[in-house]
């Protein structure tokens, strides 16, 4: 029988490239709206192949409708409860949004992957979100997770934990800014940040657990704002923000972006600048954490 090891050892970093590398360039529902398409498709695509039952579940936004993308495994019914994983596929209008946030998409297609060996006690989402980023139209943001998030709530969905994976793939010896915080931060930007808010405290200090306690080599800066982050603005800039705002447990997985990427929002966001080890050591860490939540089993 395959053990949790096994499944961290199985995720490659190859795979995640491969998936950056077929979703990079720009897709923005304005500028570039038939490669948000493509990228949806592909998507699309990649969960179905692995045998993912795929919802697509639809919302508007000025007059259009947009799909976001529900792989699901569902768990023991006597269990109940789910987990979710996060990531939004668009870019902004003019980068090609390698880092921001194919790294964060591609990371969810190989957990995917990976995890399609494990059964769940409970129900394992794996969703790919769109129209995080601002509108052009409005200015208004997180409008595919909004809209899930809203969902959730009509619908009564008993949720363990949602873990977004937002912009994951720029990390190394690179200076490290921060806002200003009661805690100190690091200066190097070689780590990933794990953004919670009071209500979340029990999945951070389970991810956080986890990535010691199976000996992932992940630096990791866990932060825990007070209330939904209204103090500190740039912990809500995900779309792990919604969830908090309707009392859910959400975690922010996230590179910092512009707080140490240069090509943040840039035309320079291209593959070429990231990290794929870094990435990878990502996808281990939210594997283990799904793994502990959802109380996986490995077949």
């Amino acid at each position: 029988m395959m053990m949790v090891q096994d499944l961290l050892d199985a995720v490659s970093g190859d795979a995640i490239r491969g998936h950056v590398a077929a979703l990079e360039g720009i897709r923005h529902p304005v500028v570039a709206p038939q490669a948000l398409l493509a990228a949806e498709s592909y998507i699309e695509g990649e969960f179905r192949r692995l045998g993912y039952q795929v919802e697509r579940h639809p919302f508007t936004d000025h007059g259009e409708t947009y799909h976001n993308l529900i792989a699901s495994r569902p768990g023991s019914p006597e269990t109940g409860g789910r987990v979710l994983v996060v990531a939004h596929f668009d870019s902004v209008s003019v980068s090609p949004g390698a880092d921001d946030n194919a790294s964060g998409v591609a990371v969810l297609l190989e957990l995917a992957r990976v995890l399609e060996a494990v059964r769940f006690k409970r129900r394992v989402e794996l969703v790919a979100v769109n129209l995080e980023e601002p509108s052009l139209h409005d200015g208004f943001a997180l409008k595919g997770s909004a809209a899930l998030a809203r969902r959730a709530r009509e619908e009564g969905w008993e949720i363990e934990g949602v873990l977004v994976l937002e912009s994951v793939g720029f990390a190394g010896d690179v200076p490290q800014a921060a806002p200003p915080l009661p805690v100190a931060a690091p200066t190097v930007g070689d780590f990933l940040a794990v953004v919670a808010n009071e209500a979340s405290a029990k999945v951070l200090q389970l991810f956080c657990g986890e990535v010691k306690r199976l000996g992932i080599s992940l630096p990791l800066f866990p932060l825990a704002v007070p209330g939904n982050g209204e103090i500190l603005p740039d912990s809500r800039r995900s779309d792990h923000a919604p969830f908090w705002d309707l009392g859910y447990p959400a975690l922010m997985l996230t590179d910092t972006a512009d707080l140490r990427n240069p090509n943040y929002h840039a035309p320079t966001d291209t593959i070429g600048t990231l990290n794929i080890p870094f990435a990878t050591e990502v996808c281990r860490a939210t594997l283990a954490a799904v793994m502990a939540l959802a109380e996986g089993e490995v077949s």
